[in-house]
C-alpha cells in the first residue's frame, strides 16, 4: 500500500480523514504564496491552491500518495481572506450576516505513479442576520482565527447556520465522498465496511 501524504497542517483535515479510518502516513504543508491573481474566480483560485499545494510536495515523496485542499468563501465573485485579526473576522461575519455565500473545497490526489485528480465542491451556506452581541461573542471566542471567511461551522459558529445545501465536511474542509472516491482511483485503499 503506498503512502499517503497530506500537504495540510489543517487538524480539521486530519479528523474528517480519521472518520474514513484514514490516518495519513506524513503530514508534509506546502507553503505557498496563497494570493489570488487579478481577477480570479473563487472557484478557479480554490482549484489552483489544491492543485499547487500537491505538487509543491509532491518531489519530496515519490511513490506517495499526495492528498491537498483549499477551502474558499465567496460572496458573489469577492474572495474572503483567511482571517488573521479581529478586524477582517468582523468585517467577514457583517458581510455574512443575513445573506447566503458559497464554500468551495477543492481536493487534489496526485496518485503514486504522478497522475493527477482533482475535484470541486461547492456548498451554500446560509448564515442568520447576526446581532452585535453575537459578532462580540463569537471575536472573543477566537475560533475566527486562520479561518477562511472568518467562522468555523463545525464550533459555535454552527448555531448561525440557518441553511446549508451541499457537503457539510467539505464546508468544515474536505469533501469525505469525493476524496474517498479520489483516493480510491488513485490506488489507495479505503475500508468499507460490508454493507458499502
Amino acid at each position: 500500500m503506498p503512502d499517503l501524504v497530506l500537504a495540510s497542517a489543517s487538524p480539521r483535515r486530519r479528523d474528517l480523514l480519521a472518520q474514513m479510518g484514514i490516518i495519513p502516513t506524513k503530514i508534509y504543508p506546502a507553503d505557498l504564496d496563497e494570493t489570488s491573481h487579478q481577477g480570479e474566480l473563487p472557484r478557479v483560485y480554490a482549484e489552483r491552491l489544491a492543485i499547487e499545494k500537491a505538487q509543491a510536495v509532491q518531489g519530496q515523496f515519490t511513490g506517495s500518495v499526495i492528498l491537498a485542499a483549499d477551502t474558499v468563501v465567496a460572496v458573489g465573485r469577492r474572495i474572503l481572506p483567511k482571517t488573521e485579526d479581529e478586524v477582517s473576522a468582523r468585517e467577514c461575519l457583517e458581510l455574512l450576516s443575513g445573506r447566503a455565500h458559497r464554500v468551495m473545497t477543492a481536493i487534489a490526489v496526485i496518485a503514486a505513479d504522478g497522475s493527477l485528480s482533482r475535484r470541486v465542491v461547492v456548498t451554500r451556506v446560509k448564515m442568520k442576520r447576526l446581532t452585535d452581541e453575537e459578532i462580540a461573542v463569537y471575536l472573543a471566542s477566537g475560533e475566527w482565527n486562520g479561518k477562511a471567511g472568518g467562522y468555523g461551522i463545525q464550533g459555535m459558529a454552527s448555531a448561525f447556520i440557518s441553511d446549508l445545501s451541499g457537503s457539510y465536511s467539505a464546508v468544515v474542509g474536505l469533501p469525505l465522498f469525493e476524496t474517498r472516491n479520489l483516493l480510491m482511483g488513485a490506488g489507495f485503499p479505503v475500508l468499507t465496511s460490508g454493507h458499502a
